[in-house]
């Protein structure tokens, strides 16, 4: 489930929250950190309950139609289009993902306001609409349509990023990633499925989750050694006017480049260029280019960074 770009992105949480806390310690920085990724999960999970839950909503709203004193002919025989998606009745039927809810303790039972009010949103949407007036029917019609209406419109809607945003600090840089996890999960779903499959947390090899480990120890344990090196090259800095955030980026780009001999060095030099643009301040970027650049050329040349196989290509 979890990119190299994302699992960055939870060390640095971790190293800087553990930085922010002067009476942490490194166990609770380390649990901190494993429990920023089981809340990505979660995330996920309930962007899949959400769709179920629109489904529901989706039927309330017929049923509601049918009990009024003065139903109208649209009222008598509604547009079922929706409620029959084919993927979506397979999300909404799904043992698997009720399984792992049920052991989470995951669902939107508080939270049938926002439930009902993103449902109103969704019908008056033009992805919704033009579903509903599509006279196409089939399994992929009903797949993309899908996709198309959680990419467009449910994911967007502000009412659920703000819901998002209080729920964890940590949930608004994980929800582009959820999303697009739940997007391959829809795209997984066949004609003849009668469960979702749903995403690992990770791949079966274990090397992602053995490149969280040995980024988020190698940074803390060469901290103080590279503390040195990073105030040596920048020659018109201390390590007291470095942005704590660029610090941290600089400690991990080179505990990086020491550790993983396979990621090439321009992998690793333009991650934390791109993650200094968006964590840190507007020269940060520059300033992290022009010390790794620094940095990675003396450690090439006195062997303190080799790379062998994938890692010597570019």
């Amino acid at each position: 489930m979890f990119n190299r770009r994302q699992l960055r992105i939870k060390v640095l949480h971790a190293l800087y929250a553990l930085h922010a806390d002067k009476g942490g310690s490194v166990e609770e920085s380390h649990k901190f950190l494993q429990s920023s990724l089981e809340k990505t999960y979660e995330l996920y999970l309930l962007l899949l309950l959400l769709i179920a839950e629109l489904q529901d909503a989706a039927i309330e709203r017929i049923e509601a139609g049918r009990l009024k004193q003065q139903p109208t002919k649209e009222d008598l025989h509604p547009n079922t289009k929706f409620v029959n998606n084919k993927p979506l009745r397979v999300i909404t039927k799904s043992k698997e993902l009720a399984k792992e809810a049920a052991n989470r303790k995951l669902g939107w039972g508080q939270e049938q306001d926002l439930i009902k009010r993103l449902f109103k949103s969704l019908v008056a949407s033009e992805e919704y609409l033009a579903y509903m007036a599509n006279e196409e029917r089939g399994f992929q019609h009903d797949r993309e349509s899908l996709n198309r209406m959680f990419r467009k419109h449910i994911v967007n809607d502000e009412g659920l990023q703000e819901w998002i945003e209080e729920q964890s600090i940590l949930w608004s840089d994980d929800l582009d990633l959820a999303s697009s996890i739940v997007l391959k999960t829809v795209k997984t779903i066949a004609e003849d499925s009668d469960d979702v499959l749903l995403s690992d947390m990770w791949k079966e090899d274990g090397d992602d989750r053995q490149f969280l480990e040995d980024l988020y120890s190698k940074s803390l344990d060469l901290a103080g050694e590279h503390d040195a090196l990073i105030e040596e090259a920048a020659s018109n800095w201390d390590l007291e006017r470095i942005a704590t955030m660029d610090l941290l980026l600089l400690r991990m780009a080179l505990s990086e480049a020491r550790s993983f001999p396979s990621i090439p060095l321009k992998v690793t030099m333009n991650e934390y260029i791109d993650l200094a643009k968006f964590y840190s301040t507007d020269k940060s970027s520059a300033f992290v280019n022009g010390v790794l650049d620094k940095l990675f050329n003396a450690m090439t040349e006195d062997g303190t960074i080799v790379k062998t196989g994938r890692g010597l290509i570019g």
